[in-house]
C-alpha cells in the first residue's frame, strides 16, 4: 500500500516506545517511534541565517523549524572542517578517537561504533543521500545511499549508489539531493520508521549558485565587518594563516572572473596549475588528489548554463575590468562579490528545504517525523578578513543547528547550554528510543529540551582539537577550551602560544588578555578545567603537548 495512505490511517496510534534516559515529562509520552530527517550543509554560517539574526539574507525555511521547535544557540563543533565533522555526527566520539582528524584521510574507519548500526538494531531504515565526503563507501553502515564522490559538483554531479553505480545527473545538485530525499521518503513501508542524512553541498567553496539565483543580491552592498581589517595584535598564529579574502581568494576559480565553464585541455591544465599553488602550497599531489582536481576543472556544464552563467559573470568580469583595483577598493570589491554567490548559493539550500518540509506536510508525515537542520561547522564571512573555517574562534566554532519534533519539543524554544557535534549522535539515539553505546563520548541533550532545563545537569565547558597543518590555509593545531564566558587555546607544533578572551567584554576575540594580571586566577581555573577534559576525553596528543612544555 502507498505510504502516504498508511501515514494517514497510522497518525496519531501510538506505539508504547519509551525514551528511557528521560524523566517524567517524556516517559509519559508514549508515541509512535518517529521518523527523522537529518539535514546537513556544508559551511553554511550562523551568520547568513535569519533565525539568528543576520541581516544578511533571509531564511524562511529554516526559520520555520526554529518556530515551530528548538534553536540552538551555543552548538560548538570539536573539530572545525567538513570530513571530521561527519565523522563525529557518526560516531559520537571526538576526532582522535574515531581515526579521522582531518580532511587529508583517505578512508573512514567503519569498523567502529556507527550510530546508524544501532538504529538499524532498533528498527529502522537508515539511508544517506547527498555529500558524504568520507572517502569509504558507507556499505554496511547504511540501509541505502547516493552520495557525491567527494566534494561533487555544482551542476551535473555524479552520484555513487549503494549497488556500486556511478552515474551523473543533469541539474543543479541541491535539487537533485532533494529529489533523491523525496524518492527514499516515498519508498518506505509505512510500518518501519527510517533516519534519513540530506547531505548538501551547499554552501562549500567555490560557491556557484543555481541560475535562478545568479544575481539574487546584486543590488545590495553589503556592511564590512567590523573585524574586517583586523590587525591580529598578540594573535601569532592568526596572523600567521592564508585564508584571507585579500590574498588567499582566487579571484578566477572563487569569484569567477574571466572564468570559463567549459574549458578546453590547455586551459584545464593552465587553471589545475593555479589551484594546485593556491590550495595545495604547489606541493606534488597525491593520484587521489590529482584526479579529483582534473575532474574539478573539467568543463561539464550543458549548453544552456554555460550561456548563462558565462552571460552573468561575463557581464562581472568586464565591469571589474573597467574598475581597475587595486588595495583596499580591491579587497572590498572582492568580499561583496563572495557574499553576494555565497548568499545567492544558500539561497536555493533553503528553497529546497522549504520543499522538503511541504513535502512532509502533503504526505502526512510531518507530525510524527523529527526534522533537523545542522551545518558541519560555522563559517567565516569576512570577519577576522577571513573565508574558510578551522579556528576555535567563534565564527567557525559555532554552528547552527535547530530541530522540530510536534507534540514534543516546545515550538519557539531557545537552547543556550553547550552542546557539541558529539552530542548529535546519542541524542538521535534517544529519539529513536534506541541504546546509546558505552563508547560514545556524547550525550543526549533530549532531556534538555523536554524537561525544566534548570533541573537537567549539563557541561559547563566544550573541548576542542584541530589538527589539519600546513595546507589548505595555514591555520596552526590547536586544542582549547569554550565556557558560558571564557575562551582558553593552545596552539602548539612549529607556534607553541597561548591565547585567552573574555567573551563577554571581547565577542569578536580582538585582546588576548593571557598576560593579563586581572585574568591570573581565571587562566589557572581554566586550565586546570582544559587538563580535566583531556583527560576526560583521552586526548593523548594534547597531553603529550602539555606534558613535554611542563605544562602538567
Amino acid at each position: 500500500m502507498n505510504r502516504k495512505i498508511y501515514s494517514y490511517l497510522l497518525a496519531g496510534l501510538l506505539s508504547g516506545v519509551t525514551f528511557s534516559t528521560l524523566g517524567q515529562n517524556l516517559d509519559s509520552v508514549k508515541r509512535k517511534r518517529p521518523n527523522i530527517v537529518f539535514i546537513f550543509s556544508d559551511d553554511h554560517a550562523y551568520q547568513a541565517i535569519s533565525a539568528y539574526g543576520s541581516t544578511l539574507a533571509q531564511t524562511p525555511n529554516i526559520d520555520r523549524i526554529a518556530k515551530e521547535g528548538v534553536i540552538l544557540k551555543n552548538q560548538l563543533v570539536t573539530n572545525s572542517i567538513c570530513g571530521p565533522s561527519r565523522a563525529t555526527l557518526l560516531t559520537g566520539k571526538y576526532s582522535h578517537k574515531n581515526g579521522f582528524k582531518t580532511n587529508e584521510n583517505p578512508n573512514f574507519d567503519l569498523n567502529q561504533t556507527i550510530f546508524t548500526r544501532e538504529l538499524q538494531k532498533a528498527g529502522y531504515n537508515t539511508a544517506w543521500v547527498g555529500k558524504w565526503h568520507l572517502g569509504t563507501l558507507p556499505t554496511e553502515a547504511l540501509n541505502y545511499f547516493n552520495i557525491l564522490p567527494g566534494q561533487g559538483h555544482y551542476y551535473n554531479p555524479d552520484f555513487i549508489h549503494n549497488n556500486g553505480d556511478t552515474v551523473r545527473h543533469e541539474g543543479y545538485v541541491t535539487d537533485i539531493i532533494t529529489s533523491f530525499a523525496k524518492d527514499f521518503i516515498e519508498q518506505q513501508d509505512a510500518d518501519k520508521p527510517f533516519f534519513l542524512v540530506v547531505g548538501h553541498k551547499a554552501t562549500h567553496r567555490e560557491w556557484m549558485p543555481d541560475i535562478q539565483d545568479l544575481g539574487a543580491f546584486d543590488n545590495i552592498d553589503f556592511p564590512i565587518p567590523a573585524t574586517f581589517y583586523d590587525d591580529y595584535e598578540d594573535r601569532e598564529a592568526a596572523k600567521d594563516q592564508d585564508m584571507t579574502i585579500d590574498k588567499t581568494m582566487v579571484l578566477r576559480q572563487d569569484l569567477k572572473v574571466e572564468q570559463v565553464f567549459n574549458p578546453n585541455k590547455e586551459q584545464a591544465q593552465e587553471l589545475k596549475q593555479q589551484l594546485i599553488e593556491k590550495w595545495f602550497g604547489g606541493k606534488e599531489l597525491t593520484a587521489s588528489q590529482s584526479k579529483a582536481l582534473e575532474a574539478h576543472v573539467k568543463g561539464r556544464y550543458t549548453p544552456e548554463q554555460e550561456k548563462a552563467l558565462s552571460d552573468y559573470y561575463g557581464k562581472i568580469s568586464k565591469e571589474f575590468a573597467e574598475k581597475k583595483l587595486d588595495g583596499k577598493e580591491l579587497v572590498e570589491w572582492k568580499y561583496q562579490r563572495y557574499l553576494k554567490d555565497y548568499l545567492s548559493t544558500a539561497k536555493s539550500l533553503d528553497r529546497n528545504i522549504g520543499e522538503l518540509l511541504d513535502y512532509l506536510d502533503e504526505s502526512g508525515l510531518a507530525e510524527n517525523t523529527v526534522v533537523i537542520y545542522a551545518s558541519d561547522q560555522g563559517f567565516y564571512l569576512g570577519e577576522h578578513g577571513w573565508f574558510d573555517k578551522r579556528f576555535i574562534y567563534e565564527e567557525s566554532l559555532k554552528t547552527p543547528f535547530v530541530l522540530r519534533y510536534p507534540g514534543v519539543v516546545k515550538p519557539g524554544s531557545d537552547l543556550q547550554d553547550l552542546i557539541l557535534n558529539i552530542d548529535w549522535a546519542p541524542t538521535v539515539l534517544d529519539l529513536a528510543g534506541a541504546t546509546i553505546p558505552r563508547d560514545i563520548q556524547g550525550n543526549s541533550f533530549l532531556p534538555l529540551l523536554v524537561n525544566n532545563q534548570d533541573s537537567v545537569q549539563w557541561r559547563d565547558a566544550g573541548y576542542y582539537h584541530y589538527y589539519e597543518f600546513p595546507q589548505p590555509h595555514h591555520v596552526h593545531p590547536h586544542f582549547g577550551i569554550r565556557t558560558d564566558r571564557y575562551k582558553l587555546v593552545r596552539f602548539y607544533g612549529e607556534l607553541n602560544t597561548w591565547e585567552l578572551f573574555d567573551l563577554q567584554k571581547d565577542p569578536n576575540e580582538l585582546s588576548n588578555v593571557i598576560d593579563h594580571p586581572d585574568y591570573r586566577a581565571v587562566l589557572e581555573s581554566l586550565r586546570d578545567r582544559l587538563q580535566e577534559l583531556i583527560q576526560t576525553y583521552e586526548d593523548k596528543e594534547a597531553e603529550r603537548v602539555l606534558r613535554a612544555a611542563s605544562e602538567i
